[in-house]
């Protein structure tokens, strides 16, 4: 931790996460429950603003510090932790690009908990392509009237307000723009959730606009300065899901150690034979380097250097190795690792999304790949 502050903000994390978090997350997936009160209490212990700025109510933590407070809600409940990570992800354009107006009326209640966000970029034909969308919002006088679909929203139905990028001109990647669009929006709609493998508590939903009406002072930025304001935030969006990705293996890798410290064969613990004890060291490693490689992304961004390629590096590290983490896991703990009597199961369940979202990772691959060549 590079403070006695920061040090401190973990601890009370683990506090948090083991009392409010850990009893609730296997009953609430189970039963695919929305844990509202969660994200409320996290914003009232000032979890939810952590990387922006204190006048506003965020916590001003460096991006490495929050990124452990992520990895930490992470071991024990990951839904949670991504829906910390797409909310920070919402409130990136107001606090980046709003004006000292937007900032100043609408972060509060945004950093504070009062109002919980959501993302929407990606379209049903436009994913890994978001130049490629086609939702528009039309100026008309005071207001714009945006209609399309948005859709693998987190929080979507849930959310008080919606990060919104829609087509305001021709032009592929300069006609985007960024809106922040209130739940309660005329127009405004969300499908059935999607009926998904993992995250069950975590719902996901295609939004809908339906000539949804916008009040121009719910621009961010620029008209044409969406994608822009897009990509910047999808860059620290990865670097979340990389600190969620990394805390999934740790509370996989812990759940395998302890079943491997008590469950005995031939007259032994099974950590002491040796083709097992590998298996966890090797997890172990996996689990080490993804942190290493988002702490170290991290810091560039805290530094103000350029991170984009360590960032894509992160997610695609930390999450292949969520994926291999969580199966060896079920493989230590054998047949019982395979029922829903153990928690990893779902862990692995949960951690193959990770390498969907915020970019696939043939996307990363394509990302770093780009900067190598350039």
């Amino acid at each position: 931790m590079p403070t006695e502050e920061a040090a401190d903000l973990i601890e009370l994390t683990r506090d948090i996460a083991d009392k409010e978090l850990l009893p609730k997350a296997a009953a609430y997936e189970r039963e695919g429950r929305f844990p509202r009160e969660v994200f409320t209490g996290l914003g009232e212990a000032g979890l939810l603003g952590l990387p922006y700025p204190e006048q506003y109510g965020g916590g001003e933590q460096p991006y490495e510090v929050y990124l452990q407070v992520l990895e930490e809600i992470a071991a024990r409940w990951s839904a949670v932790a991504v829906g910390v990570s797409v909310h920070a992800l919402s409130c990136f354009a107001v606090a980046n690009f709003g004006t000292d107006e937007q900032r100043e009326q609408w972060l509060p209640d945004m950093l504070g908990g009062q109002l919980l966000g959501a993302y929407c970029l990606s379209e049903p034909h436009a994913g890994s392509d978001p130049a490629a969308m086609i939702t528009r919002a039309v100026r008309d006088g005071d207001e714009y009237a945006v209609s399309g679909a948005k859709a693998w929203t987190t929080h979507g139905g849930q959310a008080d307000y919606y990060t919104t990028m829609a087509r305001t001109s021709d032009d592929r990647t300069r006609g985007i723009s960024c809106f922040s669009v209130l739940a309660d929006t005329s127009g405004l709609s969300a499908d059935k959730p999607e009926d998904k493998m993992g995250l069950m508590s975590s719902t996901t939903a295609t939004m809908r606009f339906d000539s949804a009406r916008v009040p121009a002072s719910r621009l961010i930025g620029e008209e044409g300065q969406g994608l822009q304001i897009a990509l910047a935030a999808l860059d620290s969006g990865r670097l979340g899901i990389a600190a969620c990705a990394t805390g999934l293996a740790q509370g996989a890798l812990d759940a395998a150690i302890a079943y491997a410290r008590e469950r005995t064969t031939f007259g032994r613990k099974i950590i002491d034979h040796q083709g097992l004890g590998f298996l966890l060291a090797d997890m172990e490693a996996a689990v080490t380097s993804a942190r290493a490689t988002y702490l170290s992304a991290a810091r560039l961004k805290d530094a103000g250097r350029p991170y984009s390629k360590e960032a894509s590096i992160a997610k695609l590290v930390a999450t292949d190795n969520a994926m291999r983490v969580t199966t060896d896991a079920v493989q230590v703990l054998g047949g019982a690792g395979y029922t829903k009597d153990f928690p990893v199961e779902r862990y692995m369940r949960e951690a193959k999304v990770m390498q969907i979202f915020e970019g696939t990772n043939q996307i990363q691959r394509l990302v770093i790949s780009r900067h190598l060549a350039g």
